[in-house]
């Protein structure tokens, strides 16, 4: 049983690192540029825009490195020590003990974008243009650094499998939702590891699709029924067994594209020899892009090796061999292509979200002819925005991923 963990946190310095671009660009071009005041109103306004956005970075230990300490942060964790439930004997001092550390590192990344603004379409109404340029940026880079720290923490090693199912591929659209039985195993999970919560309550991060499935439960209980309204975290909508959740449509989903470009799956009209026969024709595109993809026949799921125009090599050796009419499916989500969605349960301390000191998200204006003789006649104004940043998993016991089906057929995967 696991006790709850001790971190601390050190820079590793990485002399060959150098931050570029510190600040943001304030040249002047009579008559074109954005002033001082305009420039920090945007830059604020996109800060504001994107806030909300970052749903899964609020649970986790947030750390920055100083500027000019290099771009990898090391957090050290320390094992609990044993019981000692030997007596002390009278007069004799008892054997020491040593701590038992742990080093988890984290390299920052760099993201960004930016659009470019024509003078023609700047011609009359700069402020508006630039204001709607802004909101498209902040919900570009709010979704980007959101799912940046939503793709490390829900490829952790800690997972159950709604329904009691043994695997993802195994999960069937209709029968296999997420259940407050599902929610309940996995605060069990994280109590006999005693993951630390936050005040009373663990975190869930949950999609719409899963939430419509649950909040028709009678323990079912809204953030004024639990929360002083002061308290309530951004997209949080409710609670249950322990766990107070906040909603967003970026939480994962799996969702596996189509086979080939004619059809979303394959027939088998024959088995022989790691290798399956099927009815659809496949082009030299579909062979190409079939190699590598997983496919689930049955419930279980293959990795495709080669493919020809009506045969696919499999890596794997079926357990029970493919028959004829048996139908192949795309195999990175549930069973017969059903998308597979993650609800996390959290303790705290269980991730760090990081960035380096100054290079967290920028809003950066190049107005009408900052670009000097690339931009000869004032044609082009860029707004754009750029962040330096990672996550990492510190404590897989101290959270849980419940992967399960929903009510709904998403399609959009993320």
């Amino acid at each position: 049983m696991t006790k709850k963990m001790i971190f601390s946190i050190r820079v590793l310095f990485d002399p060959t690192y150098v931050q570029t671009n510190k600040t943001t660009d304030t040249t002047a071009t009579t008559g074109n540029d954005l002033s001082v005041e305009m420039k920090t109103f945007y830059s604020q306004y996109l800060i504001k825009l994107v806030g909300p956005k970052l749903i899964h970075d609020q649970f986790g230990q947030q750390e920055d490195i100083p500027q000019n300490n290099g771009k990898t942060i090391e957090f050290r964790k320390f094992e609990p020590l044993p019981k000692l439930l030997t007596p002390l004997s009278e007069g004799v001092t008892p054997a020491g003990q040593k701590l038992d550390v742990t080093a988890i590192t984290a390299t920052v990344n760099q993201f960004g974008g930016f659009i470019e603004i024509s003078d023609i379409l700047d011609m009359t109404a700069y402020e508006k243009i630039m204001t709607e340029a802004t909101e498209l940026l902040a919900d570009q880079a709010g979704r980007t650094l959101d799912s940046v720290t939503r793709d490390i923490i829900t490829a952790g090693t800690n997972v159950l499998y709604a329904n009691s199912k043994t695997s993802r591929g195994n999960l069937v659209q209709t029968t296999d939702k997420l259940t407050v039985t599902d929610i309940r195993k996995a605060v069990r999970k994280l109590k006999i590891q005693n993951a630390p919560k936050f005040g009373a309550y663990y975190a869930g991060i949950i999609h719409p699709d899963n939430e419509y499935d649950l909040m028709d439960d009678n323990d079912w209980k809204y953030p004024h029924q639990y929360v002083d309204t002061d308290n309530i975290y951004d997209g949080e909508l409710g609670a249950i067994a322990g766990v107070r959740f906040v909603e967003t449509t970026e939480a994962k989903v799996w969702h596996a594209e189509d086979l080939i470009s004619s059809s979303r799956t394959l027939t088998v009209t024959a088995y022989s020899s790691n290798f399956i026969t099927v009815s659809q024709t496949l082009t030299s595109a579909d062979q190409a892009a079939i190699v590598g993809r997983k496919m689930n026949i049955n419930g279980a799921v293959y990795t495709a090796t080669t493919a020809g125009a009506h045969t696919v090599g499999l890596v794997e050796t079926p357990t029970t061999n493919p028959v004829a009419t048996d139908v192949v499916y795309p195999g990175e989500a549930g069973k017969a292509g059903a998308n597979v969605y993650a609800t996390m349960i959290i303790g705290d301390k269980a991730y760090g979200t990081t960035k380096v000191t100054g290079g967290g998200l920028q809003h950066i204006t190049k107005s009408f002819g900052s670009s000097g003789t690339s931009d000869p006649l004032n044609q082009r104004a860029t707004a754009g925005w750029k962040a330096i940043k990672t996550a990492v998993r510190l404590v897989e016991q101290y959270m849980v991923r419940i992967e399960s089906t929903s009510s709904f057929a998403t399609t959009e995967s993320n």
